[in-house]
């Protein structure tokens, strides 16, 4: 997808066009998130088209549609549920993003109201809760009605539920007659941990955050799995009321909570914008220490009578404003760093989180890359984060874009404990107590173990299991965890005697938990199905490092079989005619080479890969005849579902064409072929102006239909 044409530059037919397709988007985002509870797309990209609409409208007033984003609050009320119309409406907040914002708002105000920018104007600031917007009726002290937001103008009956939720008082006390309680229905960070631990234990689904674990609780239409739920309750404002029960916000919130309410504890009264952004930075440094949520702060002109007079735009009030946190940033604190050890022997650091919500996900881990990262330098030695170390106890800035694992942006410095001491990368391995050596001109430290470090061991046997290699159907990482624990397995030969050992006698595989008759045959047919097995594939499969799946591909039609490639694998690096053969492979360089002679070298894997080929069909490579192949010399990344072949047979026709397969988009991809639930890829690929066929489309290229 190119880069938007500037507003100004855009011609009207342009406008019009644009604005229909936000209009598209935005209304289908909207129904996602207030509607399904299944958001399709992160706040921030939200909140970017939502900015680009207003913009287009404000240039062309003209062309503003009737069912313009601008326009709309939340989402329609879903059937299921009874509808209740607001008799005063629910509406949204108009976002601030920058600083400069915040200035902005209060100017506005002070203009419509006729006030100098010295006049005393005072605001409340409250966190804004990231969960479920609920008006609550009550009337002479009894709770007699609840509802969603809706669409704003009608909401969703959901008062049998909002009974169950035990910050809801039933009965008041000194109320009003009439009194309409609006908040926020949310989970806390705790609860929704302990929810989806739940979840997943009965084989359920988990939920992807706390607002969406919130929001599809609350709209249940069972209220007994509501009364299951531990959802929360925070009042902040009303609706319809019978008297006035202030005569400022904050006095009003106080009463809020002298009737029974539970009212957000870090509400601040504040004079001018100087003080609002000053205490959104201290809400927003004490943002994962909370245990709920939060996406911005909410700054409200706090004298009731002014709201009156300040009134109402079409769908947001004028006296009231969210300042939003940025989508894919939040600092927390960094509780421990712990060292993972991989199938190639790499220690890698991994910082653990107070957890935080990041751009749509919890996040709770992030990578610290390597021992140079933590101490403030990149691989070449060049000074990062401005030459701040990392330790246990900081605070630190967690950033994530799309799909990319969390990672520290910064350091707070001015927060770090005394305490805190000079994080020392072990030079022992954890798991095996092996050495853990850094060769010169590596940035990772390495166990020196091998095949007796279980971590390897058991990383080794993901990797041969995994889609790429063996892909045996019933056999995943978690299967092989357990047969790794309980020492069933310990190489990949150990998988294809299984049967051998495990399928009668007094340990059967059936009478495992998990297990039953058909799973335990199901696997040991799945097992035999690999016992035949093509070159690239086996190559792959053996997880020595660098050799990756387009490697092991050229290597297999180089050499053509088995034995020819392990014939061909010099006994020393650097030298020789079988090691110039070997470097002299289009793809092969010196690093990847060294690589293979170095594994094919040491005795013990040696005798683990025969081992292993004993149970073996190895097929030799065919050379594909590519003569008037479409996709002969392309770069094809499949992504998505593939509902008439598997993702291992589309790879396999593609590449008999000529076509080089690979896992990420890049600039070098000619062709993606996206399936249903295609996301990050197809969106790089759209952002690229790479060609982008369906399953069926694909098919047809090749001719395959």
């Amino acid at each position: 997808m190119t880069e938007p044409i500037n507003i100004k530059e855009l011609t009207k037919a342009q406008a019009r066009q644009e604005l229909a397709q936000l209009a598209g988007i935005l209304a289908r985002a909207n129904s996602a998130y207030h509607g399904a509870d299944a958001p399709e797309m992160s706040d921030a990209d939200y909140d970017q088209l939502k900015r680009r609409n207003a913009g287009i409208e404000a240039h062309f007033p003209d062309l503003k549609r009737p069912d313009s984003p601008s326009e709309q609050v939340g989402s329609r009320a879903q059937d299921g549920f009874s509808k209740v119309p607001h008799a005063v409406r629910m509406l949204s907040l108009g976002n601030a993003f920058e600083d400069a914002d915040v200035g902005a708002f209060d100017t506005s105000i002070r203009k419509f109201l006729g006030l100098d920018a010295k006049a005393s104007l005072q605001y409340t600031a409250e966190p804004k809760i990231d969960g479920l917007s609920l008006s609550i009726c009550y009337e002479h002290g009894q709770l007699v009605q609840a509802a969603t937001r809706g669409d704003g103008a009608v909401g969703e009956n959901v008062t049998a539920n909002a009974r169950t939720i035990r910050d809801i008082p039933q009965v008041l006390e000194n109320a009003p007659a009439v009194l309409e309680v609006r908040g926020e229905v949310y989970m806390s960070h705790a609860d929704f941990t302990a929810l989806n631990k739940a979840q997943i234990k009965a084989g359920n689904k988990p939920f992807a955050n706390p607002r969406n674990a919130a929001a599809g609780s609350l709209r249940q239409l069972d209220a007994t799995i509501t009364r299951a739920r531990p959802l929360r309750f925070f009042a902040y404002a009303w609706g319809e009321i019978s008297e006035p029960i202030a005569q400022t916000q904050l006095k009003a919130i106080d009463r809020l909570a002298a009737l029974g309410f539970c009212v957000n504890p870090l509400t601040a009264l504040c004079d001018g914008p100087d003080q609002m952004i000053a205490h959104y930075r201290g809400i927003e440094a004490r943002r994962a220490t909370l245990g709920y949520d939060i996406d911005g702060v909410v700054y409200k002109v706090n004298d009731l009578a002014l709201q009156e007079r300040l009134g109402f735009r079409s769908t947001t009030p004028r006296w009231a404003i969210a300042h939003k946190f940025p989508a894919e940033l939040a600092w927390t604190r960094l509780e421990s760093i712990d060292i993972q050890v991989g199938r190639t022997g790499a220690l890698s650091p991994v910082a653990r989180l107070a957890p935080v919500t990041v751009g749509g996900v919890v996040v709770s881990n992030a990578t610290l890359h390597n021992e140079d990262y933590i101490t403030g330098r990149d691989a070449t030695g060049t000074t990062i984060r401005d030459g701040k170390d990392i330790r246990v106890g900081d605070w630190v800035q967690v950033y994530r874009a799309g799909d990319v694992i969390p990672k520290i942006a910064d350091v707070d410095m001015g927060k770090r404990p005394d305490s805190a001491v000079p994080y020392v990368f072990p030079k022992i391995c954890p798991k095996c107590q092996s050495d853990a050596i850094r060769e010169e001109g590596d940035a990772v430290r390495r166990c020196s173990g091998g095949m007796i470090c279980p971590a390897q061991a058991v990383e080794k046997l993901k990797h041969f299991v995994s889609r790429g290699a063996f892909d045996i159907d019933g056999l995943g990482a978690k299967q092989v965890e357990q047969f790794y624990k309980d020492d069933w397995i310990s190489e990949p030969a150990d998988i294809f005697t299984l049967k051998d050992r495990f399928a009668t006698g007094l340990q059967q595989l059936k009478n495992r938990e998990g297990w039953g008759d058909k799973s335990a045959l199901n696997l040991f047919d799945a097992i035999d199905d690999k016992r035949r097995i093509p070159l690239g594939r086996l190559i792959f499969a053996l997880g020595i490092r660098h050799v990756g799946e387009a490697g092991s591909n050229m290597l297999a039609l180089h050499y053509g079989t088995w034995l020819a490639f392990v014939a061909a694998m010099p006994k020393a690096t650097g030298e020789g005619a079988q090691w110039e053969e070997l470097i002299g492979i289009d793809g092969v360089g010196a690093v990847m080479a060294t690589s293979l002679v170095t594994a094919f070298a040491q005795e013990n894997e040696r005798a683990s890969i025969n081992r292993l080929v004993e149970h073996l069909q190895i097929e030799a490579a065919q050379r594909p005849d590519t003569d008037g192949s479409p996709v002969a010399g392309k770069t094809v990344v499949f992504t998505g579902t593939l509902e008439k072949m598997s993702r291992a047979e589309a790879k396999a026709r593609a590449e008999s064409l000529g076509a080089k397969v690979s896992g990420s988009v890049s600039a070098k991809t000619d062709l993606l072929v996206a399936g249903p639930g295609a996301g990050s890829k197809a969106k790089k690929a759209r952002e690229l102006g790479i060609e982008t066929l369906d399953e069926d489309g694909w098919l047809a290229l090749i001719g395959a239909t």
